[in-house]
């Protein structure tokens, strides 16, 4: 298995980094995740625009333009041969004399081999909601903090994962967005939130019937949706069906499932493209 560190590969065993990078002294820090299907990145246009968004938003120049970070991930792709797999790019704050402040950042690019989930219509999540605000939501930041510490609670709740709020106002989940469907609305968090790739393909679709709504909303009305289902690079759409030991819905995912399905349409076509 190789590592690409600054544009060049190391095998994973020979691939270091020095305590003194702020990634490590302060856990200052960006990244982002794509997925390959068949050796080919799925929708990494659209990745590259928010990890340099986050770069700029963290005052971290990325050093390769988008042409040279696409060739550098290719190469690395070609080198590991997985052709399914999840490609992390990572921005640390650099090499720091002082432990503190910014300097040239490091660029590191990590492939593991993923199993690309498609359609798992028997299965759906359970999710405990957490009263807490993400730092500089808009960023994907290396800062997972407060999720990792609370895995302890997740698993005392019988939870799959954590469903973030503000005071009661819905945001996300940890590594995930956040809908729910009512009976005429697909509502999912417009402020104070990382605005997933996969989300924002979901809110291009074409629903019969329904309309998507960017909004607060609370947790009494996850309670009483007639669906809900969370979004990412790795699940897609994936149906939730019980929210603080409250059950959503039937159960059946009818709208859930649909969306899936186009979703995995948007990714053929993407590959094919």
């Amino acid at each position: 298995m190789y590592i690409s560190i600054n544009n060049e590969l190391f095998l994973q065993k020979d691939a270091q980094i020095s305590v003194t990078d702020l990634s490590i002294q302060r856990g200052y820090g960006i990244f982002d995740f794509l997925k390959t299907i068949n050796h080919k990145p799925i929708f990494i246009q659209d990745y590259f625009h928010r990890f340099y968004s986050s770069a700029r938003e963290m005052h971290l120049e990325v050093e390769l333009s988008r042409e040279q970070l696409h060739e550098a991930i290719l190469k690395l792709i070609e080198k590991n041969n997985i052709p399914n797999s999840g490609i992390k790019i990572i921005l640390t704050g650099g090499f720091s004399e002082d432990g503190y402040t910014m300097v040239k950042p490091n660029l590191i690019i990590i492939q593991t081999p993923l199993n690309i989930i498609e359609s798992e219509t028997s299965k759906a999540l359970t999710l405990v909601s957490y009263n807490h605000q993400r730092q500089i939501p808009q960023v994907k930041t290396i800062d997972y903090l407060q999720a990792i510490r609370l895995q302890k609670f997740v698993k005392e709740n019988g939870a799959d994962d954590l469903l973030y709020h503000n005071n009661g106002k819905v945001r996300e989940c940890p590594r995930a967005n956040f809908f729910i469907i009512t009976e005429n609305e697909i509502i999912t968090a417009k402020d104070e939130i990382l605005k997933g790739i996969t989300r924002g393909k979901i809110l291009s679709l074409d629903i019969p019937n329904y309309t998507f709504v960017e909004r607060d909303f609370t947790l009494d009305e996850v309670y009483h949706a007639q669906e809900a289902f969370i979004s990412s690079s790795t699940k897609n759409a994936f149906p939730v069906n019980q929210v603080d030991g409250k059950l959503i819905g039937d159960g059946k995912n009818t709208i859930t499932k649909l969306i899936n399905d186009k979703i995995l349409e948007l990714i053929e076509l993407d590959q094919k493209g």
